[in-house]
């Protein structure tokens, strides 16, 4: 009905997703549990391409009597659009789908009961707190289920049952008038209840906790030139900022400037720009499955593909829609077109961008270092509007002396210019050392929205970087 009243208003495209998302939450602090929240939320959104301009509306009221008026809605802005447009939106050929998907699961997570996830949050909080010195601690379980439908006036029919889950969990010392947290994390990942099976946080809690303590009393770095080794969790802020922002194909042409800027991976630079060392091999993959962008089909109803970003070194690729593919020649979307809800309009977003291994471990890079710092995890961050030049810090950090570990470090942080940094990967780790860390809280748009992406990545190591205190 509403693709027809489409059709009828004479538009030479429309689609219409109907949202039903559950949110599910629980947080801990302190021993207690402090929070829990399950939220629920549905809608449907329709988008008109009228005259070469776009039209959108959205409502949380589904019924048969609301769709027509939501449609008829995104017709009128999008005729309007089209009367002041200068350009005319052209977009790019995709093949008509009709496909569900569902993403894996073992265990639903909505089926295991809050006692039990409870259970596990204060066991957990419990094990931190067994170490002298821990004066804070927190835990927490996220799960989320998206139930969609997308179909088009080109004939797609597209319908999702969509599931992510994380979980948490972190120490804080004290120590002569300092605090030091050190956090464990899962990474969001589109599998079920069994991940946090998997992680074993009541095995880890003693270490953070000793690590927590450990931190907080090490000493505050020398600000120097160090050689780095990076670890996969960490790599994904590094990769995600540095090379997933600026292969963002509407931030490099410009329409995407206000939040967080635009983009130094100009289009010229296509094929020519040297961003890297030739270790490094940076791949978008929407098909990797359990990673946040393998949805099967994005928000224009095209199909998730795996393709290079950056190829022994040099920037090859970005992440596109229907509507910008052309603008650089290509014939079809990357599928990155993507909308945090209902009442939101789809546009590019990162994809799944991760560091192709290479050989060996982590012990390996470390091996190759006389004076460095292996750091862990995120900390604290800031890149500027061009996604160029950029300071990072961490979660946890080892001082390296003589190819060996000796001991945690504090107030690292860590800056240079994005190709200058990725010019002196001299290895990445072995695939055995591969990790899947990502984000769902990306921001972009006005009005803002969030969106959802992976960055796997194995350790990897840096020659020569500026070392502040921080």
């Amino acid at each position: 009905m509403a693709l027809d009243r489409v059709r009828a208003a004479g538009a030479e495209y429309g689609d219409i997703r109907f949202l039903d998302s559950r949110i599910e939450s629980m947080s801990g602090e302190d021993g207690r549990i402090a929070r829990v929240q399950d939220n629920r939320d549905r809608g449907f959104g329709v988008r008109v391409l009228y005259g070469g301009a776009w039209g959108f509306a959205a409502s949380a009221i589904v019924s048969a009597e609301e769709v027509p008026q939501v449609v008829d809605l995104a017709v009128e802005i999008a005729k309007g659009s089209a009367s002041l447009a200068r350009d005319r939106i052209v977009l790019a050929a995709e093949p008509v789908h009709r496909d569900r998907i569902v993403t894996p699961r073992r265990v639903d997570p909505f089926a295991i009961s809050l006692d039990r996830k409870a259970e596990l949050l204060l066991d957990t909080m419990a094990a931190l707190h067994r170490e002298p010195g821990i004066v804070r601690s927190h835990a927490a379980l996220w799960a989320r289920r998206d139930e969609k439908l997308f179909a088009s006036t080109e004939g797609a029919h597209l319908t999702f049952d969509l599931l992510a889950v994380q979980g948490e969990f972190g120490a804080t010392a004290a120590h002569d008038g300092r605090f030091g947290t050190r956090s464990f994390n899962t990474p969001h990942l589109r599998l079920g209840y069994e991940l946090i099976e998997d992680a074993r946080f009541l095995d880890h809690a003693p270490r953070i906790a000793v690590e927590a303590v450990e931190k907080v009393r090490a000493p505050a770095i020398d600000p120097g030139v160090y050689d780095l080794v990076l670890d996969g969790e960490h790599l994904a802020l590094t990769i995600h900022e540095s090379c997933g922002h600026p292969s963002e194909l509407d931030r490099a042409l410009g329409y995407e400037a206000n939040y967080a800027g635009t983009s130094f991976l100009t289009p010229d630079r296509l094929g020519n720009f040297k961003y890297g060392s030739e270790q490094v091999n940076l791949v978008a993959d929407n098909t990797e499955i359990g990673t946040l962008a393998a949805t099967g089909y994005d928000d224009d109803g095209v199909a998730c593909q795996r393709w290079d970003i950056v190829r022994g070194g040099t920037f090859v690729g970005y992440c596109t829609n229907r509507e910008v593919a052309g603008a650089i020649g290509e014939g079809r979307s990357r599928g990155s077109n993507r909308a945090d809800g209902w009442g939101a309009v789809p546009m590019v977003r990162i994809a799944n961008i991760g560091l192709i291994p290479g050989t060996g471990s982590p012990e390996d890079l470390i091996a190759g270092i006389d004076r460095g710092i292996y750091i862990e995890g995120h900390g604290s961050y800031s890149i500027d509007q061009r996604r160029y030049n950029f300071q990072f810090g961490g979660d946890a950090f080892w001082l390296i002396e003589n190819g060996r570990r000796a001991h945690m470090l504090r107030d690292v942080v860590y800056h240079g210019i994005t190709p200058q940094f990725w010019g002196s990967c001299d290895g990445v780790a072995g695939p055995g050392f591969r990790v899947r860390h990502g984000f769902i809280t990306c921001g972009k748009g006005q009005p803002g929205q969030s969106g959802w992406m992976s960055h796997p990545a194995s350790p990897a190591r840096f020659r020569r970087i500026q070392v502040i205190r921080g």
